[in-house]
């Protein structure tokens, strides 16, 4: 069984910046890939940026590219996104999932999801 939590929600200017994180419980977590999904008010779940088990490779949305990074931690079973230069389009609750075996940008690819941490970007 796997157990995500995140962190590192809040509220911030236009502009600024925020780091996410997802603490992974599971011994078989670090062998798959994980992922950031995001969902605001009224709209679907959408793939924000994925990364294979090993780091090896990373894939974002055109939306975040050039400002989100997304990393992991495998020694310590957690999962990051560093986000700059938010933007008020970028609010909404941000979910951190694993369990897929290749970075899926569909939220069926994955079997396990956190409870969810709110960003609220200022205009």
């Amino acid at each position: 069984q796997v157990q995500l939590v995140e962190s590192g929600g809040g509220l911030v200017q236009a502009g600024g910046s925020l780091r996410l994180s997802c603490a992974a419980s599971g011994r078989t977590v670090t062998t798959y890939s994980m992922a950031w999904f995001r969902e605001a008010p009224e709209k679907e779940r959408e793939f924000v940026a994925g990364i294979r088990w090993n780091a090896g490779s990373t894939g974002y949305a055109d939306s975040v590219k050039g400002r989100f990074t997304i990393s992991r931690d495998n020694a310590n079973h957690t999962l990051y996104l560093q986000m700059n230069g938010l933007r008020p389009e970028d609010t909404g609750t941000y979910y951190c999932a694993a369990g897929s075996w290749v970075i899926d940008e569909s939220p069926a690819g994955y079997r396990y999801w956190g409870q969810g941490t709110q960003v609220t970007v200022s205009s």
